[in-house]
């Protein structure tokens, strides 16, 4: 085996020549009898040479994560104890010179690059039967043996709408980034919604960071305007009663106790929905929910739910995210962890994990009896440090993922482990076939107060309000609410005095879904 540039303190030579890739469509058959996923390791002893081509950033902006992949790149290939193996090293900061000089050292299989723009660059130039794994989750940037080892957004996406099915989830909406990216993801919720039959009733962009932006798009997701409003009409229509007409002592009490219940909160009227999708960073969803809440949509009335984006961000304490849940992947393996950190002085992020991963599948496919493509396309898939994963002919990644809830006091906890195996599939939606969801505006017969409070039958000819904030406005996948006319609490409630006013890793700047990969 022999690296260049890999550890500097080893003085390593004789670096033998390298045979080139194999060639062949980049297709199997694969069905529904899969097996138990391959462990990612074996005994690799061939007398025939062969060459890996690893194309990482080490200069720019992203060389920390570049330096960081390498680590694990180094730690599989050392620990492979693989025969025969030369292993060179390209900066992918260099553009198309790195890639041609990668393409010319006529590799068995190129490791990386990092970004999207880069892996279609590698695509464009590399012959078609030369395998390409890379770490872009950005299914554009994939195919043509371009295959990558990231998680797919979807793949988060998918398996959090399929945890709301679980929790009979009736209707809900999105909050997202203004960003390719964030309409990307709004589109795989669309679809996933489609998929699972939970309509999606709404989505609402914002601009990340931006604490005016994430306000505003809270209030058209609040229906801030249209309940506050109503609140305001039906506080004057109960004060103008209680002024104006003569009651009865039950009367009385019963708009005196509707008024004082009115008092203690800001907006009146039903959610078209009883759920909400954040799919942004942990960071702008603590933000989101914090807006949410003062607009009157706390964690009492919608559950909440989020994607992998939370992993990792600092919201276990955050009480506003009480009992919300997420997807995200399985622990790093103890094992990698410790020697990860004996070796590279930190602890792994997660694109150091899929690199170690990635090294022992390439260096398992060149020493496999199998065609290239059968063995990186097994359906079997493989058990790595982050849990299972296989790749589809499409380039894209599978990766099994488990479901956490926050306590809201610290505490995360598991509510459903990551699958073992693909005996079931667990996806039904790919990337390449989502559309950007644009914004959804609620649509909504709106708030009537007169739905919402209860006078004597006798005066409600008099007493009249019109419907705030209705939207008929025909929206894809939207439907009508019915509205629910909710009774006074019974008279059993304290009456109050009748006071009646009403009384708040820093990512490395690349386009496209790239910008996800690096976050630390």
């Amino acid at each position: 085996m022999h690296i260049k540039n890999i550890f500097g303190c080893l003085a390593l030579c004789g670096l033998l020549a390298a045979c080139g890739g194999g060639t062949g469509r980049w297709s199997v058959e694969q069905n529904d009898a899969t097996t138990a996923p391959a462990a990612m390791y074996g005994t690799y002893t061939d007398s025939s040479s062969h060459h890996m081509a690893v194309l990482l950033p080490t200069t720019g902006d992203a060389a920390a994560t570049g330096r960081a992949i390498r680590s694990s790149v180094e730690m599989s290939v050392l620990e492979s104890g693989a025969e025969n193996l030369n292993v060179s090293f390209f900066d992918s900061a260099r553009g198309v010179d790195a890639v041609n000089e990668a393409l010319n050292s006529d590799p068995d299989i190129i490791v990386g690059p990092l970004f999207a723009n880069d892996a279609r660059m590698v695509r464009e130039l590399k012959s078609s039967g030369l395998p390409v794994l890379s770490f872009t989750s950005d299914a554009t940037a994939v195919g043509n043996g371009v295959m990558t080892m990231a998680l797919m957004p979807t793949n988060s996406v998918e398996a959090i709408i399929k945890e709301m099915q679980s929790d009979r989830v009736r209707k809900f909406i999105v909050l997202a980034p203004d960003t390719e990216s964030g309409h990307l993801l709004a589109g795989a919720a669309h679809a996933a919604a489609d998929v699972y039959n939970i309509p999606l009733v709404g989505a609402f962009f914002y601009t990340e960071k931006d604490t005016d932006s994430i306000k505003g798009a809270t209030q058209l997701a609040a229906m801030n305007v249209a309940r506050t409003a109503a609140h305001t009409r039906a506080r004057e229509i109960l004060s103008d009663v209680l002024t104006n007409e003569s009651l009865t002592s039950i009367e009385r009490s019963s708009i005196i106790r509707q008024l004082d219940k009115l008092s203690k909160h800001d907006v009146i009227g039903d959610l078209p929905y009883d759920a909400v999708l954040f799919l942004g960073t942990g960071e702008d969803t603590k933000s989101l929910a914090s807006f949410l809440r003062y607009f009157g949509v706390g964690a009492r009335d919608v559950k909440m739910y989020g994607t992998a984006m939370w992993d990792g961000a600092d919201i276990a304490s955050d009480l506003t995210l009480s009992g919300a849940k997420y997807a995200a992947l399985p622990e790093i393996g103890e094992a990698f962890v410790n020697k990860y950190e004996r070796v590279a002085g930190a602890k792994p992020n997660r694109l150091a994990s899929f690199g170690y991963d990635a090294i022992n599948m390439a260096i398992g496919m060149m020493y496999s009896d199998k065609s290239n493509a059968a063995y990186l396309l097994d359906p079997s898939g493989y058990a790595g440090t982050d849990g299972i994963v296989r790749l589809r002919p499409t380039g894209e990644s599978e990766r099994a993922l488990r479901i956490m809830q926050l306590s809201g006091d610290g505490e995360i906890k598991v509510v459903k482990e990551a699958a073992t195996d693909f005996m079931t599939p667990l996806y039904n939606i790919e990337q390449r076939h989502i559309s950007p969801l644009d914004e959804l505006s609620l649509q909504t017969r709106g708030v009537n107060p007169m739905n919402y409070i209860t006078i004597p039958e006798r005066l409600r000819g008099k007493y009249r309000s019109k419907t705030y904030g209705a939207n008929m406005v025909a929206q894809s996948n939207a439907q009508l609410v019915d509205v629910v006319t909710i009774l006074p609490e019974d008279d059993r409630d304290p009456i109050v005095a009748e006071d009646y006013k009403p009384v708040k890793l820093a990512p490395v700047k690349q386009t496209y879904i790239d910008s996800i990969e690096v976050e630390e």
